[in-house]
């Protein structure tokens, strides 16, 4: 097997993707399990890059910088989940959308999300199962980079920008958890006056768990995943039920027909409706995480694109189905949108149950799933950071790099990620809108960068020099009526036949209230 660095890129050209599936004989994992993995071409040449670790020029050629690969489907698949906690994002973030947009952003823009989403993830799985790489979105950028370019110049600034986006991501839940723990307090204490350092400490406890364990328990991962993949699902029916059954019921025209502007000072209702997507956006983001831990996966070329799409049409579900929940019974949405505990979900849950305790003790729900985000976010993050590093990335990054001999993964860069998501978290302390802008930023710096190499790839399809598929892809061909992937034509029918509806006796039939018009 031939490695090659990013640094090798310049010289040597155009780089090819090209490999094929070999059949394997079963092999023993390390568990001792057998599985057939997928294996490129032995007799490639040395332009073709075969690493699916980080790479870099001054790799050692002892296991001593690999990690052991022991996550197969259902764990990789759960960690995706997990990480994404879609439901429990929305149920955290959901006030942004009160004031921009309301009900139908939250309904039809989680629809828009999901299907955006998958399609983006079944994309970078495409490329990920020809190259499944930690540094994924900046070695994909290398080596697709524009002839006559410089691959290392792509590369460093795609790696630059992911590892600052995922940073940021990092910093976030933590200070989520924190917000939660303070919204708590002030529903059972209202004398209780929250500080900006108060959220920071908090932030700070509620990242201990996850550093330890990221660090001292890396065997946990794997039954932790599954662990938290039910969890989140049952909760998310708790939740359901409870409000179902005990909070006062919204109207139909209300969930699926209303929307708030002028709230937030745009005058552009588009713009409000927009800005109100992001609610729903970022908890359906993030499918790139997966990708960060392909060197700890089982036959990665076939299970992490797996991954990323069944984890990202699965988190969309569960949003979509604590969405209408949530927006049926939702209750008195000025006093939601204004509570004193900063945090609309305690208020929705308090007028439900009518129970303080009770509503502490759902809040603490989903503060557990958002943990164990957190312990993926970690885990991710460091890994992309470990990568960079290889590559000669960042700073120190002879440190950075290196892997635990007996642990077996990279410390200093879990330390590096978790200092670097602490500092983040002093910024409240100061501003909160300065938090949150930085945080923000995150999810647009993630899409850029899934965009540069899909955009990439798009040009070598456009030149007919597209690189060979690995073992798994969104469509294969010849397409038949078996192997063809129907959610296009039927979205198209829908279409159509909407369209020919309107004309047929729709736009006679069809009206809305001349208020909601005029308004």
């Amino acid at each position: 097997m031939v490695t090659l660095s990013v640094a090798d890129l310049e010289s040597k050209g155009s780089v090819s993707f090209a490999s094929k599936p070999v059949d394997a004989s079963p092999t023993p994992s390390r568990e001792g399990s057998h599985e057939k993995v997928y294996q490129p071409d032995p007799s490639s040449t040395a332009n073709d890059l075969h690493t699916i670790g980080g790479g870099s020029h001054n790799r050692s050629s002892g296991p001593v910088d690999k990690l052991d690969r022991y996550l197969s489907s259902k764990p990789i698949i759960s960690f995706g989940l997990t990480l994404q906690a879609s439901w429990e994002a929305v149920a955290i973030s959901f006030q942004s959308v009160l004031l921009n947009g309301g009900p139908s952003a939250l309904v039809y823009g989680c629809i828009l999300s999901t299907f955006g989403s998958a399609a983006m993830a079944a994309t970078l799985g495409e490329m990920a199962s020809m190259k499944p790489c930690v540094g994924a979105q900046y070695r994909w950028t290398a080596m697709l980079a524009p002839r006559g370019t410089n691959p290392r110049f792509w590369g460093y600034m795609q790696g630059w920008l992911t590892t600052f986006a995922w940073n940021a991501a990092c910093a976030l839940n933590p200070f989520l958890m924190g917000t939660m723990i303070r919204g708590c307090i002030i529903l059972c204490n209202e004398t209780y006056v929250p500080q900006g350092w108060h959220t920071t400490l908090l932030a700070y406890a509620s990242m201990a768990l996850p550093i330890f364990c990221n660090i001292y328990a890396r065997r946990l991962i794997a039954p932790l995943e599954i662990v938290s993949a039910i969890l989140h699902v049952l909760l998310l029916i708790v939740f359901v039920v409870i409000l179902t059954l005990m909070a006062r019921r919204s109207t139909a025209d209300f969930v699926f027909n209303t929307s708030f502007f002028g709230y937030s000072g745009w005058q552009n209702e588009g713009v409000q409706w927009s800005i109100g997507l992001l609610a729903v956006i970022f908890p359906l983001g993030g499918y790139d995480a997966i990708l960060h831990m392909a060197d700890e996966v089982k036959d990665a070329p076939r299970k992490v694109p797996q991954a990323m799409v069944w984890a990202t049409l699965l988190s969309g579900v569960v949003a979509f189905a604590f969405i209408i929940a949530l927006l049926f019974c939702l209750g008195d949405v000025d006093k939601v949108s204004n509570t004193a505990t900063g945090l609309p979900i305690i208020e929705v849950l308090y007028e439900a149950t009518g129970s303080k305790a009770g509503t502490v003790f759902l809040v603490m729900g989903i503060y557990l799933i958002v943990g164990a985000s957190q312990f993926n976010i970690l885990a991710s993050v460091s890994r992309l950071a470990w990568a960079f590093a290889k590559d000669g990335g960042l700073p120190f990054s002879s440190t950075f790099s290196k892997v635990h001999p007996t642990l077996r993964i990279p410390v200093n860069a879990v330390i590096l990620t978790s200092c670097i998501c602490l500092l983040i978290n002093v910024i409240p302390v100061g501003s909160t809108a300065a938090f949150y802008a930085l945080t923000s930023l995150s999810t647009l710096a993630l899409y850029f960068s899934y965009c540069v190499p899909a955009t990439l790839i798009l040009i070598r399809k456009l030149e007919n020099n597209f690189p060979a598929y690995g073992p798994w892809k969104i469509q294969v061909m010849p397409a038949t009526p078996a192997n063809m992937n129907w959610a296009g034509p039927i979205l198209g029918g829908v279409i159509a036949l909407a369209f020919s509806q309107w004309f047929m006796g729709g736009n006679k039939t069809f009206n809305l209230r001349r208020d909601e018009v005029d308004d």
